[in-house]
Order: C-alpha cells, then structure tokens, then sequence
C-alpha cells in the first residue's frame, strides 16, 4: 500500500439520515480501506451522549474492520461529538487526536483542526463551548440516564439551530486573526486543514513572508466529500 492519507469532517452521522450512514460505511470499506491514514476531522457524529451508548454500531463496526485492515484511523473531537472517549477508541481501533495537532506528510508540516476554535467572533458559541468542555459539566452529563442525555442533546441541537438563525454568516465563519495567529504559533506550517464551516474550498495565505494553503473540508449534509494527499499531490473528491 503506498504512503497516503485522506481526510473527511463534518459526517453528521445520525439516524434521520441513514443514507448518508449506508454512504460512510461504503467510503470506509472501499475507498479509505486503501489508504494508510484517515484524518477524520470532527462532527463524525450529529451528536454522542457517551462511549455507552448502543447507537451506531454499524459505524464502531466499520471503523473496526478498517484498522483491522492496518489503516490508522485517527479521529478529532467536533462541537458535536465531543463526549467521544476512550471506551471509543478501543471498540473501533480508533486514535483520538488534541486539537490542533501537527503531523508530517511528505515532508509537508500539516496543521489539523476541527475549525470552531477559529470562530472567535461567535462569541455565544465560545462560551457554550468553554462550558461543555469542562470536565465537571462532562461528569454531570455522563451521570444521567441514557433517555435524559437523548433529551438534553435533542434540545441543545434544536436551541443551535435557532440561535444559528440569528446570526450572520460573518460572525459563524472563521476569523482570519485567530487562523494567524494559529499558523504563528505553530510555526508556520505548509498547510492549515479544518472542518466545520461547511465551506469547503482551497485558501493560499501569506503570512510575513511564509507560503501557507488553508483547506478548508466539506460537509457530508448532502453529499459525501474527502481530501486526499499522496505522492501527487493534494486532491479534492467527491463521492
């Protein structure tokens, strides 16, 4: 198997929509099986209320048989499914990832992100968010039955959505401050990769002096999409 890589973020994998579901599982057992890594860059889920729940195990499954096959899959926490743990990783064969994190791809320095911490200008967001990363919150929430946790994820999906509504698409989207001040503190990687934003597209940035591409991944709402980085370079695909 040659030396590759292929990314995907922001799945939102959930039950309302198994085909999207039939279509990660096919991704994963025919495309990414081919690959030595999979970058999977947050929001694989819609939402997860802890590693006991018993939904998706068609996808734990999936992922199974792709590390079985000596494919690293390596996984990133999303504003969605940040209850993700360890129990997780040992299922599928899974690494979770800090975010951000740098990797080296040929000879390339790649800086990983999720992206919603790049959203600085949602300041709501980013208070919800320092909320529920909070460990004490995490240890409440994982107390409650499994119902009560459905219940509570419905209504902050349905409370996101609303407030969503209100605000700009300006304020939702990165900040360009925050992204420099990310590829600064890392020492200027060669690439920026991120999700979250649902704005797939390419950026090349110039930041004093130092030739940076931002790429940003699609969503998998109404298609799937994947990135691809092998010895010819960088591909964008669609499935």
């Amino acid at each position: 198997m040659p030396n590759q890589s292929i990314f995907v973020s922001d799945i939102h994998l959930c039950e309302s929509r198994p085909s999207i579901t039939h279509a990660f599982i096919n991704f994963l057992d025919k495309i990414a099986s081919e690959y030595n890594a999979i970058y999977i860059l947050g929001d694989l889920f819609e939402y997860w209320i802890g590693d006991d729940s018993k939904k998706h195990t068609d996808i734990i499954n999936a992922i199974k048989r792709l590390t079985n096959r000596h494919t690293k899959v390596f996984l990133m926490h999303g504003n969605r499914d940040f209850l993700i743990g360890h129990a997780f990783e040992k299922k599928t064969g899974a690494t979770l990832l800090k975010d951000p994190t740098l990797v080296e791809i040929f000879d390339k320095r790649v800086l990983l992100s999720h992206g919603d911490s790049l959203c600085t200008d949602d300041l709501e967001y980013q208070t919800y968010k320092k909320e529920v990363r909070k460990i004490s919150w995490q240890n409440d929430f994982l107390k409650k039955s499994l119902n009560e946790r459905l219940l509570i994820a419905d209504q902050l999906r349905k409370e996101s959505e609303l407030k969503k509504k209100n605000k700009s698409n300006e304020i939702m989207d990165v900040n360009i401050d925050a992204i420099n001040q990310l590829i600064i503190q890392f020492n200027y990687p060669d690439l920026l990769i991120h999700g979250h934003t649902h704005k797939p597209d390419r950026h090349p940035m110039d930041i004093n002096g130092y030739k940076i591409e931002r790429i940003v991944l699609g969503d998998w709402y109404e298609q799937g999409s994947y990135l691809t980085f092998n010895a010819n370079g960088i591909k964008t695909n669609q499935i």
